[in-house]
């Protein structure tokens, strides 16, 4: 047998460079499925926010026993399936129900707001003002949150209508842009009682009026208003809907929560 003077040696510097490429192939991979992970856990997030007080009203409360915000966020379950998270918050919780942290991870907020608009701090409508326009957070004001202060703040008008009646007036709404996304599967409807909100709305003018209405008045007289108006505000969308009375179940309605639905991916800001 012939005898091998200098056996082959392995090179180490190249089981070395060998060993470092794999393990970097496999850290890499685990990054990969970690930030995939991470981006499932990451649902975006729509606060529904009202005053609290809906549920106490002894007429109101018969329509909303878990206040409006319960409804518009039962309203909005169908964009769990596509990733989104539905938080209830209250002015009767910490931190008016809007602490740092949340709003930090809000991309909508919607608002309802009626007999205590004053209550809520100045510091946190700056706060969710600066979210809007800067961050590109989108805010929805609906029915008597036309004199919230956010949305004043936000739109620098007073947000008042020429009127307030609630005389057994009902409103058809019309789907003025049927192309607009907030009209999305929305054909016209009709509410058999609203609260009549008289134009002129003293708020600036809408980029979009995706949805208008005719107020029929119980002596059969007519009036044209504006239900659904959108702007730009910053970075933010903002759409502000005129429906909403708490004494009327317009927020159960099927129509009503695919306009919220509709808005909610509209307003958001892009992923």
């Amino acid at each position: 047998m012939k005898k091998i003077e200098n056996p082959p040696v392995a090179d180490t510097n190249l089981l070395t460079r060998r060993s470092a490429l794999a393990l970097g192939l496999t850290a890499t991979a685990g990054l990969m499925l970690n930030l995939k992970g991470s981006a499932a856990e990451a649902k975006r997030k729509v606060v529904v926010w009202s005053e609290g007080t809906a549920n106490v009203d002894p007429v109101a409360g018969k329509v909303y026993p878990n206040d409006i915000n319960s409804a518009i966020a039962e309203g909005l379950k169908p964009l769990e399936s596509e990733g989104w998270q539905v938080i209830k918050a209250s002015l009767n919780d910490p931190d008016q129900g809007i602490s740092d942290n949340l709003l930090k991870s809000t991309d909508v907020l919607i608002w309802w707001g009626h007999k205590k608009h004053n209550e809520v701090k100045d510091e946190l409508v700056s706060k969710i003002v600066a979210r809007v326009k800067e961050d590109g957070m989108g805010f929805i004001g609906t029915h008597s949150a036309h004199f919230s202060k956010a949305l004043k703040a936000l739109l620098g008008t007073r947000c008042s209508w020429r009127e307030y009646v609630a005389d057994g007036t009902s409103a058809e709404i019309i789907v003025k842009l049927p192309d607009h996304p907030i009209c999305k599967g929305v054909k016209n409807f009709k509410l058999p009682a609203i609260e009549r909100y008289g134009e002129p709305f003293a708020v600036p003018t809408p980029e979009a009026v995706p949805l208008e209405g005719i107020y029929t008045r119980p002596d059969g007289k007519t009036e044209n208003a504006r239900m659904g108006l959108c702007w730009t505000v910053g970075k933010g969308k903002v759409f502000y809907f005129t429906p909403g009375h708490e004494t009327y179940n317009d927020y159960f309605r099927p129509e009503v929560r695919q306009i919220f639905v509709n808005a909610v991916q509209w307003a958001a800001p892009k992923a």
